[in-house]
């Protein structure tokens, strides 16, 4: 799976599910958590989702704001589980 299909899965999981809002613009450096569109414990539902969806499991160390807040982040993160 290349960078591009995992960006189109976690947009969509990001919009539909956490933002609950499937026609926001969101910008791939838009800030998340810290841009008040989700929650911090949404970063579990992400962290869930990626487990069901790559078969990849993310420690909830690494479920922080800090290395999620961005959609890019969360890519980043998910390319990096992937290697």
């Amino acid at each position: 799976m290349d960078r591009s299909d995992v960006k189109d899965k976690l947009r969509a999981f990001v919009l539909a599910e956490l933002i609950r809002n499937p026609g926001y613009p969101l910008r791939d450096d838009e800030p998340l958590i810290t841009g008040g569109l989700i929650d911090s414990f949404s970063l579990a539902h992400f962290g869930v989702f990626v487990e069901d969806t790559f078969n990849l499991y993310i420690p909830d160390t690494d479920l922080t704001v800090e290395n999620l807040d961005t959609l890019n982040q969360m890519v980043d993160r998910v390319m990096q589980g992937l290697a």
